[in-house]
C-alpha cells in the first residue's frame, strides 16, 4: 500500500472511546435530565471524537445510552457494533466501578491486564470513563460514585472472530483501546494480541508455545504436539513482533510454523511477512535452490515461492524446504536474541504435509 493511499484511509474510534462517549451521555442525563444528541470527548491520542448518540432511555434507576462503533476503514470485526452503557448511582464512597453486561467478556485466565473474574474492560478505557465521570461531576456538581455497566448486543458472536476465546475471555468481546483511535489497517492491534497471548501462556506456566502463520500450519502443528489452546499464537505475518516480545518475556520453548513462501521471507531476513511489506528475493532463492539442482534462471523468473517449490518436485522439495528452514531458523534466532529459548521451525505444505523441521 503506498503512502498516498494510506493517507486517504479514514481512521475510526475504539470500543473504549465509544463506551466513554456513551458514559458521558448517560451521566449528563442522570444529572441534568436531558440526553445530548451528540458527544465530543478527547482521546488519549490527542484526537477529538464527536459521536452521535444512537439510543437513550431511563428505566429502573438506570440511565442508558449507546454509540455505534465506527472503525473507519479498518477491517475491524466490531465495526457497526452498538456499545451500550447503563449507568446507576453507586454506594457512597465506592467511586467509579465497572460491570460487564450482555456481549462483554469475562476474564478467566491470568496474564491479562485485568484480573480473573473481572469484565474485559481494559485499563485505558476504564481510566477514560473514570476521568469522564470525575470531570462531569465537578462541572455539574454531580455524584462521583457510579456503576458503569457496558453491553454489546451480539458481542458473544463477534468474540468468536477474535483472540478472546484463546486468551480465556469468555462470553463476549473486550472493551479495548490505548489511544482511543482505530488506525486503518494498523498492525498494532494484531501485535498487541500476540503479546497478550504470550502473557497468558507465561502466567499459566506453559513451557512451549507455537507461532503460526495461518490456520493450515497451526492445525498441522497441533496434530503433532497437541498443546493447550492458549499455547497457540496466531502470529500471522508478524513473526518479528512475536520474537522481539519473547526476547523480553521468554518462554522455555518456541516453535515457528508456516508455509514455504512465508518462511522464504523469514529466511531472507524479513520480520514482517505480509506481501505489501516484504517480497521474496528470487535471486537469493535461486542460490538456495541451485544447491538442489534447480535451474537458476527459471527460479529467478518465477512468480511465487510456491512455483519454485513445485519446480523442485516430489524428489527435491523436502531438501529445498530444509535449506529454507535452516536459513529461516538462523534469521529468527537473530531477531530473538535470546539463546536461553529453545527455538524450532517447521515448514508445511498447503495440504498440511510436513516439509521440513529444524531446531
Amino acid at each position: 500500500m503506498n503512502s498516498t493511499l494510506r493517507t486517504n484511509l479514514r481512521f475510526g474510534w475504539t470500543t473504549g472511546t465509544c463506551a466513554t462517549a456513551a458514559t458521558y451521555a448517560a451521566y449528563r442525563a442522570m444529572v441534568s435530565g436531558e440526553f445530548p444528541q451528540s458527544v465530543t470527548i478527547d482521546t488519549p491520542s490527542g484526537k477529538t471524537a464527536s459521536l452521535e448518540v444512537a439510543s437513550a432511555s431511563v428505566s429502573d434507576g438506570a440511565w442508558r445510552a449507546s454509540i455505534i462503533k465506527d472503525a473507519g476503514d479498518d477491517p475491524d470485526v466490531t465495526h457497526g457494533a452498538e456499545i451500550v452503557v447503563s449507568l446507576k448511582r453507586g454506594v457512597s464512597g465506592s467511586g467509579v466501578s465497572f460491570a460487564g453486561g450482555e456481549g462483554v467478556g469475562t476474564v478467566t485466565k491470568a496474564g491479562l491486564p485485568i484480573g480473573v473474574g473481572e469484565p474485559a474492560i481494559n485499563p485505558v478505557p476504564r481510566q477514560m470513563m473514570t476521568d469522564c465521570i470525575t470531570n462531569l461531576a465537578a462541572e455539574l456538581d454531580g455524584p462521583g460514585d457510579v456503576m458503569i455497566t457496558i453491553s454489546v448486543p451480539g458481542g458473544e458472536a463477534l468474540a468468536a472472530k477474535t483472540w478472546n476465546p484463546r486468551l480465556g475471555i469468555e462470553g463476549g468481546i473486550s472493551i479495548l483501546g490505548t489511544t482511543g483511535v482505530v488506525r486503518p489497517f494498523s498492525c498494532s492491534a494484531w501485535i498487541a494480541s500476540i503479546h497478550r497471548g504470550i502473557d497468558v501462556a507465561r502466567a499459566n506456566g506453559l513451557d512451549h508455545v507455537a507461532g503460526s502463520t495461518g490456520a493450515t500450519s497451526e492445525a498441522a502443528f497441533q496434530a503433532r504436539y497437541n498443546l493447550p489452546e492458549i499455547a497457540l499464537l496466531d502470529m500471522g505475518d508478524f513473526v518479528g513482533g512475536m520474537l522481539k516480545y519473547l526476547r523480553r518475556h521468554p518462554v522455555p520453548r518456541l516453535t515457528i510454523a508456516g508455509g514455504f513462501g512465508k518462511m522464504v521471507k523469514l529466511a531472507q531476513g524479513h520480520g514482517d511477512l505480509h506481501s505489501a511489506r516484504s517480497q521474496v528475493d528470487f535471486g537469493r532463492l535461486a542460490s538456495m535452490a541451485g544447491d538442489h539442482g534447480l535451474d537458476g534462471i527459471a527460479v529467478t523468473g518465477a512468480n511465487t515461492a510456491l512455483e519454485v517449490l513445485e519446480m523442485a518436485g516430489p524428489q527435491r522439495e523436502q531438501d529445498l524446504a530444509l535449506t529454507v528452514a535452516s536459513h529461516a531458523l538462523a534469521s529468527a534466532r537473530g531477531i530473538l536474541g535470546n539463546d536461553e529459548i529453545r527455538l524450532d521451525l517447521m515448514i508445511f505444505g498447503r495440504d498440511g504435509r510436513l516439509l521440513a523441521e529444524v531446531s
